[in-house]
This record gives structure tokens, sequence and C-alpha cells, in this order.
């Protein structure tokens, strides 16, 4: 571990010695890169030299108590000691996770989507209300979110529906919520008062830029039409509504509640890239080793991840086996009880193999 922060030290002072140079700054683009490489690496070299600040401090502590004779000022060289250590042990485990191989997507904005699934009219409510509540949760953590297409359900709620989210590590917060979603519940519409289950699905997409999917445009299909639905007297008029399919993958996209046919070409366009590059990354999770898949890999979108049980105001999560009984501050927006305890978990699971790795 010492070996990779000295390297991570050296590129650090490299790059500072670059930017420090007229030619890279006079090279925006390049001095840019240069930046955020630089940013992100004192991440990890700041704590590395407390680390290494703390050591020393020990070391001469030691050395000190065992010549020190005054019995008050051994016991304050012990506390010392006692702090120093805490916090050597604190930062240790903070430049070990900051080591783990970088999921590429991290720091991405995402294509969030949230479809009903199994349960009709109910899944199609509780579609909604998951949405509501990411939606809520990503402007507590001061993110943007953008509707880029919508499908209401039949009696309210959402059969479908896609956004941007864009942020800070939006991706890295957001990634293992992709799954089904499974509630348990009496609907509004049930008479007998009988508990009904109904399923969602979530997937979580790292924005795609065009230049990382190379997609041919005679591959692309694009059908206009008449936007259906609510949305004024502008979008019943006029052939808003845009439809992108992907002929080789037979990928469907649909968007209809921009204002003109341009905005929702661009916002299906947008989609689009993030599903051809998402599934161009699966298919190469599907070819890599275990030791590439558990660094990259955030479970499949076809399993079930978590459960809503609405009578027992219980959440469980079946990855990690944890359960909450906050389900109605978790539904307002609150997701970090079961959030941060995931990232927690795989962050683990990643040093585990990374440290089996090496033995």
């Amino acid at each position: 571990m010492f070996d990779k922060l000295e390297e991570v030290v050296h590129r650090y002072d490299a790059i500072t010695h670059q930017l420090q140079n007229p030619t890279v700054a006079s090279n925006q683009e390049k001095f840019r890169s240069l930046m955020k490489e630089h940013a992100d690496l004192e991440k990890i070299v700041q704590p590395f030299l407390e680390y290494k600040k703390l050591n020393s401090e020990v070391v001469s502590n030691r050395e000190l108590l065992n010549s020190e004779k005054d019995q008050d000022m051994r016991q304050l060289i012990r506390e010392d000691l006692a702090t120093a250590e805490a916090r050597i042990s604190e930062l240790a485990e903070e430049l070990r996770l900051a080591l783990l191989p970088k999921d590429p997507n991290d720091e991405k904005n995402i294509i969030l989507e949230v479809r009903a699934g199994a349960g009709g009219d109910e899944a199609s409510l509780f579609a909604e209300e998951l949405y509501s509540a990411y939606n809520h949760f990503a402007t507590a953590h001061g993110w943007k979110v953008e509707v880029l297409s919508v499908s209401p359900g039949n009696v309210g709620g959402y059969k479908e529906v896609v956004a941007m989210v864009t942020g800070d590590k939006v991706y890295s917060t957001m990634k293992f919520e992709s799954g089904v979603h499974r509630v348990q519940r009496v609907p509004a519409t049930e008479a007998q008062g009988r508990v009904h289950t109904s399923t969602v699905t979530v997937a979580v997409i790292p924005e795609a830029e065009e230049v990382e999917v190379k997609l041919n445009p005679d591959d692309i299909k694009m059908d206009v039409c008449r936007a259906s639905g609510a949305g004024g007297q502008h979008i019943n008029k006029t052939d808003s509504a845009v439809r992108l399919t992907h002929l080789p993958t037979n990928t469907v996209v649909f968007c209809q509640d921009g204002r003109s046919q341009h905005a929702n070409r661009d916002k299906a366009y947008k989609i689009l890239y993030a599903r051809i590059k998402a599934m161009e990354d699966e298919k190469a999770i599907k070819e890599a080793s275990d030791a590439r898949l558990a660094q990259i890999g955030t479970g499949d979108r076809s399993e079930r991840i978590r459960t809503y049980n609405f009578p027992q105001s219980r959440i469980t999560d079946h990855r990690i086996g944890l359960t909450t009984h906050n389900i109605g501050e978790v539904m307002k927006g609150d997701l970090d009880c079961l959030v941060q305890p995931l990232i927690a978990h795989f962050q683990a699971q990643a040093l585990k193999a990374q440290e089996n790795a090496g033995h």
C-alpha cells in the first residue's frame, strides 16, 4: 500500500510542477484535465502526509515515554499516543479505500429510469412515489433533476418515468438502486383490505457522452408524431414527439415532454446514448474476469433488491440483510439510511477481494 501511496505523491508533485508551466496553462483542455487529476490526487496525498506526520510523532512520543520519569508527563504522553494511534487507524482505512480501483463512471451524472412492473395500477402508483423519493433525495444532495420522458398510468402514477440527474458523484451514490423494488401494501382501490404485492424496476445508467458511443446514423430511425395526453394546446397541435429506434439492438426511446421537436430529439438522444453505452458495459462485465467484475459490477437489474412493507413500516434490502422501520421518512427522500450501508458493504467487498488478490 505504501509503495502505491508514494507513487501517488510523486505524481501529485509532478502535476503541481506542470501546472506552473506557462505552456500548459495556455492549453485550456490540458490544464483543466491536470487540475482535475491534481484535485483527485490531493484527496489521497493530504491524508497520507497526515498519516506520515502522526507516525513520526508516535515514534518520538514512545521514545519520550521511555525516558520520562515524571508521572504527570507520562500520562499526558500516553493520552497523546492514544489520540494519534486512533487517528492513524482511521487514516489507514481511509487510504485503503482511496486506493481501490475506481469505477470510471463514479463521477458521472445519471439517467434514472423508474418503471411499473407486476401489479397493474398499484405498480404505477408506487413507481411515482418511488421516483418522488429519489427526487427529494437528489434535491437534498444539491443535485438537479430534469424529466426526460413520462408515460402516465391508467389511474395516476407512472408506467415509466425517465430523468437526468446531474451533480457531484451522482452515479457513485445511486448505482446500487438498480434492480427490482417490491412493495407490499393495501391499495386504495382494494375494498377488502387485502395486502397487494407489486413491483417497480429501477435502472441507474451513467450518462454517456457522444464520443463514448459510436453510433452509425444509418442505424437510427427517427419518427415524429403528435404528442398525446396533457400538455396544453401547443403540444397537441404540433408533431413535437420524437421516437428513436436503434435498429441493431431494437432499442426504442420516446420523448414528448419537451416544448419542441428539437428539445425532444436532444432528450431522446441522451437516453439512447446512455442505454447503448450501458449495454456495451454489461457485455464487457459478462466477458470480464471475476476481479474485474468485482470492480465494476453493480448487480443484475432483474434482481429483487428491496421490499417495502407498508403495514409494518418496514424496508428490507435483501443484498445486505438490512431492515429499517422508517418507511415514511424514506418515501419522503431520506434514503441515506439505505444508500450509505450499501456503499460501505460493497467497498468492504472490494477491499476483501483486493487483499485476497494480494496474497
